[in-house]
């Protein structure tokens, strides 16, 4: 079995894969960079034997961070607890097995490599991936699923955060899809703002990528806000909560060729 970890600014994604790739069991953690090996290994043990997952069976790790202070934790649980040396994404001796066809590849995050592998293995290309993290990227693959480049944007939970924050008289509220754009309150008309705005955001930019490309592309998106802003806008083809993980398991299959 294989140990996939997608380490993000936010949260840490465990999740095993079977012999076969089917995800056998998936935990979610806050990042925190504080958290020692141990702390880690005890806590993801405890889950997966409720899970009734024989820890002893994971013979590979692959891990995809963002967090550069949290992979001496994260390598050391791998070796420590699982008894193998991490696949780590970035790293020059791990193959992605597509092109990165920026000016300074290395500063690519390796989340968006791995959506970008993961979006080619299950949809092909050319193809915009958008993803609902901390940031709201987009990142574009062509027809053979090389890395052309993408787009940043301030995540929803931040803006929210941030409103919040700057403002006296904003109080902190959900994300979610308003009955109505016009608020006839402060709740409602931050509501509406900001997941219109969003939509707007979505639409607009991808808009002017295709047009900036030349063509049209599919759209998959990934993300925990995914399935709420794919059931609003008919740019958004598809929803898929696992395609980290998916391109994980991609990444590490051609590498253990």
């Amino acid at each position: 079995m294989l140990l996939a970890i997608d380490a993000g600014n936010t949260n840490i994604v465990f999740a095993v894969f079977g012999d076969e790739g089917q995800i056998r069991g998936e935990w979610r953690s806050s990042t925190n960079v504080n958290r020692t090996a141990d702390e880690i290994g005890v806590w993801l043990s405890q889950l997966m034997t409720m899970d009734n997952i024989d820890r002893s069976k994971v013979k590979a790790c692959i891990i995809a961070s963002v967090v550069p202070a949290s992979l001496f934790s994260l390598r050391t649980l791998c070796r420590k607890y699982f008894g193998c040396q991490a696949l780590v994404v970035g790293a020059a001796e791990v193959d992605i097995g597509i092109k990165v066809l920026l000016d300074r590849p290395e500063e690519v995050g390796a989340d968006r490599l791995v959506n970008a592998v993961g979006a080619y293995q299950e949809y092909g290309g050319p193809m915009i991936i958008v993803d609902f993290g901390t940031a709201t990227t987009f990142d574009v693959i062509d027809a053979k699923g090389n890395y052309l480049g993408g787009v940043i944007a301030p995540g929803v939970n931040l803006s929210l955060e941030a409103m919040h924050s700057a403002s006296a008289q904003l109080p902190r509220v959900a994300i979610g899809r308003p009955d109505r754009v016009v608020g006839k309150n402060t709740v409602q008309a931050m509501r509406s703002g900001i997941f219109w705005g969003y939509v707007g955001l979505i639409e607009g930019t991808i808009a002017r990528i295709c047009h900036e490309i030349g063509s049209h592309m599919d759209v998959v998106a990934t993300g925990g806000l995914a399935p709420l802003f794919t059931e609003c806008t008919s740019v958004l083809k598809w929803s898929d909560p696992d395609l980290t993980l998916k391109g994980l398991l991609a990444v590490h299959r051609l590498n253990s060729r």
